[in-house]
């Protein structure tokens, strides 16, 4: 838990020291880009992978001791998982004046940076697959460890092309970050070489193809369809509101992952185990109302100082340029809080494989989150709209994961 904790702090740090570059050498239009831009990659790395990573975890931890369902997990996973990514990267790359076209509306040519994410895309599935053994392994430390070498590698090349390349090195930074530690996975997985003989083409098994697919698709819907809404959404203030407004919707965003790093850390590390090893309803519930009694308070007090505090949140993470951010803290804070609360039960879903209540409460968030961004930014005429939308949005999934409950 401490190194994971070290990891989040890193992680922490690491983003706000890149969002601090971006402000002084970019500014809000820029920052607006590359929240397009890390939307696209976050779906298209996920849709290359194809969801595999949990189900792969589960597998190789199950079989690790049977060579023969290891045998079959592991060529599963590395054949077609590398299929995927390879139709995927050439789909990018052929493509990439087309999708330039859509992430970045009325600006420069920016085809050479889907052209770029084409090529190391392939770097970033290896880089998933071997985690996915480390974990199966329960090589915790080791991945931890990886984990926060490979974001100061990531940060320091970020901060180094930005300073460089003012936006065109922030837009490389993001496409290869994930990429480069792979170059670190590497060392962590040399000493599993005798793995390598168990990755066989004849053991490819499309029966436990289709056991992987129900953690495949839930895993898919959220990673691909939530950070392609993001993108909607943006790209609706760029073309409505400006260039800048959704920037500082990025900027507040940004705040938002930074803080719930921390709880997001803590409901993987405990939350996500535990209620998979619960069967029992009372026990679920009782579960539910202790992380509310004793996790909900803290982060309530939290949400609380920061609302307080924006003001120098803001000029520590930004710049004076990004003052405008200030009002939008309070309807993204509710909209957290709310989150959260509803996050926990829907765990759930995750843990006990519910996959239908998953599939369609995540696709009701999708709906409402987009329409109701629509709606609030047309009525108040601005980027205030889409933080309303978004604590409006997490109320109605809220009352929908309560009824479930």
């Amino acid at each position: 838990t401490s190194l994971q904790s070290a990891s989040v702090l890193t992680r922490v740090i690491a983003g706000i020291l890149v969002s601090k570059a971006i402000a002084v050498f970019v500014g809000p239009v820029g920052l607006a880009l590359i929240g397009n831009l890390r939307n696209f990659v976050s779906s298209f790395q996920n849709i290359a992978t194809l969801g595999f990573y949990n189900g792969a975890v589960k597998y190789i931890s199950e079989f690790k001791d049977n060579v023969v369902g290891l045998s079959k997990t592991l060529s599963t996973v590395f054949y077609i998982g590398f299929l995927s990514t390879i139709i995927v990267s050439f789909f990018c790359y052929f493509n990439a004046n087309l999708i330039n076209d859509i992430i970045f509306p009325t600006y420069n040519n920016y085809a050479y940076i889907i052209k770029i994410f084409a090529i190391v895309l392939p770097f970033y599935a290896l880089n998933m697959f071997s985690f996915s053994i480390m974990n199966g392994f329960s090589k915790y430390k080791i991945l931890i460890i990886i984990n926060i070498i490979g974001q100061i590698l990531s940060v320091s090349i970020a901060l180094l092309l930005i300073y460089q390349n003012k936006i065109d090195g922030a837009l490389i930074s993001v496409v290869i970050a994930e990429a480069i530690i792979f170059l670190i996975t590497l060392v962590g997985i040399i000493n599993r070489k005798s793995l390598v003989s168990l990755i066989k083409v004849n053991n490819v098994s499309f029966g436990f193809l289709k056991k992987m697919s129900s953690y495949s698709l839930m895993a898919l819907f959220t990673a691909v369809i939530l950070p392609l809404v993001a993108l909607a959404i943006r790209s609706y203030i760029i073309e409505n509101v400006s260039y800048k407004d959704a920037g500082f919707w990025e900027a507040m965003t940004r705040i938002s992952k930074y803080y719930l790093m921390f709880v997001s850390s803590l409901m993987a590390l405990y939350i996500l185990p535990r209620f998979s090893e619960i069967d029992d309803a009372k026990e679920f519930k009782k579960e539910v109302f202790s992380f509310y009694k004793t996790v909900m308070p803290i982060l309530a007090l939290g949400l609380i100082v920061i609302y307080f505090l924006r003001p120098f949140v803001v000029s520590i993470i930004f710049s004076d340029e990004f003052a405008p951010v200030e009002d939008l803290f309070l309807w993204q804070l509710l909209g957290d809080f709310v989150k959260v609360l509803s996050i926990v039960i829907a765990y759930q879903f995750l843990a006990k494989k519910m996959f239908w209540h998953y599939i369609l409460t995540e696709a009701f968030l999708v709906v409402i989150l987009y329409t109701t961004s629509v709606y609030f930014i047309d009525l108040f005429d601005g980027v205030k709209g889409a933080v309303i939308a978004h604590f409006v949005s997490y109320v109605m999934y809220y009352g929908i994961i309560l009824l479930i409950f």
